[in-house]
């Protein structure tokens, strides 16, 4: 970065972004207790906070959770910075976009089956803070509880920093490349890709292609971790050495830059004159991943019927309830069908649980592509206790294959489960996007039942 301010929406630096990206090192594994530095001697030896902190940085403390939590799952990270965070004027208000926050209480919670197209494209100019665009949740951000569903679509690369005060950031890819560039280093994505930005953590994010296009978990709970396997045992799904954490690399850059904070809901904005990504060196637990979903290791029935898709869990965030999660992070990844005298796709369900399912590249095995239909881009959402499951086509053709091994992978889906309804904002509710009639893929259902006697 060169000043601070200039745009970065240009063919040329797109090109050196990308070439950054593909050039990219990293820490491996998931909670681990990384460190790094980018200047040698940038970290102190044997102390956090000595008197002078080695090459005349500041050193400063980072908590994603309360000091006297359980070691197992406290999250702190120590930065050498250039500048103290402390150091920038006063933040004040500026307009959210379309960019909402927990309570969702403007429209009444509705219990039908909703899908959508993705969304339009984004008028010029728009980055990706600015291409948010929040379809609902639960929850209050006010008391750390419940998410929010947000979508992206962006044509340029921010020029600006953002940080989130009220939860973490999980970004799921669906077009286009992204770089990120946090305080603790650079993370490179493509779609297939995740990223989990902590609370608090600042970051702007590059375009390496002409538009980017995904969807955004914020998690307003506990942080998400990897699940317990229980009866799965030691090795399986998401495994922790395949997260990629970033190498220290920091901008030295004077000049004004914007910053935006969500805080409570709302965006902050102050201009500092200095880059506040100036981390030099780091170290602790409090960290941005990267994770590529394809590495995630499927496990699956060898025998017969369906198992419940919690076997398909990346990260979860737990509640205060044992095996409830705040919300989940599924994946239904490539994989092998090999279940004798069994329906295949996902069965009819109704779940205490409500999913919203996004759909990354190629088709779900439950539902029907093409226009009109489940695409990339779009999503689902089938809310606490709402019927749904494989829709008729898929119904009659499942039950009428012959069982042979089957290899699923011509897609790409996953789902944000969560413990409470969700609620929509008045701008998904009323969307031009929302697809009319997505009840109709369940007519035609015919009646089979024939007694025996």
């Amino acid at each position: 970065m060169s000043d601070g301010a200039t745009a970065r929406g240009s063919a040329t630096e797109r090109e050196e972004a990308r070439k950054i990206a593909e050039g990219l090192e990293h820490l491996s594994g998931f909670g681990n207790e990384h460190s790094s530095e980018a200047a040698p001697g940038a970290l102190p030896v044997g102390r956090n906070s000595p008197q002078r902190a080695p090459l005349g940085l500041y050193a400063e403390q980072l908590s994603g959770s309360a000091f006297t939590e359980p070691r197992a799952v406290n999250r702190r990270s120590w930065l050498y910075r250039i500048r103290p965070s402390a150091a920038h004027p006063a933040f004040t208000r500026t307009g959210n976009g379309a960019l909402r926050s927990a309570p969702f209480t403007q429209t009444v919670p509705d219990p039908n089956r909703l899908r959508w197209n993705p969304l339009p494209d984004p008028a010029e100019g728009t980055d990706f803070l600015a291409g948010l665009w929040t379809l609902g949740g639960n929850g209050d951000v006010t008391q750390r509880t419940g998410m929010a569903v947000h979508l992206y679509h962006a044509n340029a690369s921010m020029r600006r920093v953002f940080s989130d005060a009220d939860g973490e950031l999980l970004i799921v890819p669906e077009r286009g490349g992204l770089l990120l560039r946090t305080e603790f280093g650079l993370l490179h994505l493509e779609p297939g890709h995740i990223a989990l930005i902590p609370r608090g953590v600042r970051f702007r994010v590059e375009l390496l292609d002409e538009t980017a296009r995904g969807y955004v978990c914020e998690n307003y709970g506990a942080p998400f971790r990897l699940p317990d396997l229980g009866p799965i045992g030691a090795n399986g799904l998401a495994n922790a050495r395949d997260f990629r954490a970033p190498v220290a690399a920091y901008e030295d850059v004077e000049g004004p830059v914007e910053v935006v904070n969500k805080y409570c809901g709302n965006l902050w904005t102050a201009t500092y004159d200095h880059s506040p990504l100036d981390v030099v060196a780091w170290h602790g637990n409090h960290v941005p991943y990267a994770y590529d979903l394809r590495r995630f290791n499927v496990m699956g029935t060898i025998s017969y019927d369906h198992p419940d898709p919690s076997i398909f869990t990346v990260l979860t965030s737990p509640s205060d309830t044992p095996g409830l999660a705040g919300v989940d992070f599924v994946v239904f990844a490539p994989r092998w069908l090999v279940g004798e005298d069994t329906f295949r796709p996902p069965y009819f369900h109704r779940n205490v649980m409500s999913e919203y399912m996004g759909l990354i590249e190629g088709a779900y095995d439950a539902k029907t592509a093409g226009e009109g239909g489940f695409v990339p881009g779009g999503g689902s959402l089938h809310t606490m206790m709402s019927a749904h499951g494989p829709d008729r086509a898929t119904f009659d053709r499942a039950s009428a294959a012959e069982l042979k091994p089957q290899k699923i992978d011509d897609g790409l889906a996953f789902m944000f489960e969560t413990r409470w309804p969700v609620s929509l904002t008045p701008q998904a509710a009323r969307a031009e996007h929302l697809q009319q009639g997505y009840d109709d893929v369940w007519q035609g259902l015919e009646r089979h039942f024939r007694p025996l006697h």
